[in-house]
C-alpha cells in the first residue's frame, strides 16, 4: 500500500461524511463537494493499485532476470570448464605420445648400440 492508496480512501471516507452531513443539513453543495470527493478518493486509491501493480510485476521481472542471468552465467562457466578439460586432456595425450616416441628412440638407440 501507497500513499495513493491512503489518500485515496481517506478522501472516499472524508467524502462520504461531507455528503452525509450535506444531506441531512439540506446543503446541496456540500453533500455534491462530499460525491465528488469520494470520487476522487476512489480515483487516487485505482492509480495507487496500478503503481502497486506495475511494482510487483518490475520486481518479478527482475527477479526472473536475476534467476535467468545467473543461468547463463552458469552455463557459460560449465563451458569454459569443459574446453579447459578438453584443452588439458589433449595437452596430457600430446605429452603421452611424445613420450613414447621418445621412448621408442630410446630404445633403438640402445638396441644399435648394442650391435
Amino acid at each position: 500500500m501507497n500513499k495513493e492508496n491512503v489518500a485515496g480512501k481517506f478522501d472516499q471516507v472524508a467524502g462520504k461524511v461531507k455528503q452525509k452531513v450535506g444531506e441531512a443539513v439540506g446543503d446541496q453543495k456540500l453533500a455534491n463537494s462530499g460525491a465528488a470527493q469520494q470520487v476522487k478518493g476512489a480515483a487516487k486509491e485505482a492509480w495507487g493499485n496500478a503503481k502497486d501493480t506495475a511494482a510487483a510485476a518490475a520486481d518479478k521481472a527482475r527477479a526472473e532476470n536475476h534467476a535467468e542471468g545467473a543461468d547463463l552465467k552458469q552455463r557459460a562457466d560449465d563451458k569454459a570448464h569443459d574446453i579447459r578439460e578438453k584443452i588439458t586432456s589433449t595437452a596430457q595425450n600430446v605429452k603421452d605420445k611424445i613420450n613414447a616416441k621418445l621412448d621408442d628412440v630410446r630404445h633403438d638407440l640402445h638396441h644399435n648400440d648394442a650391435r
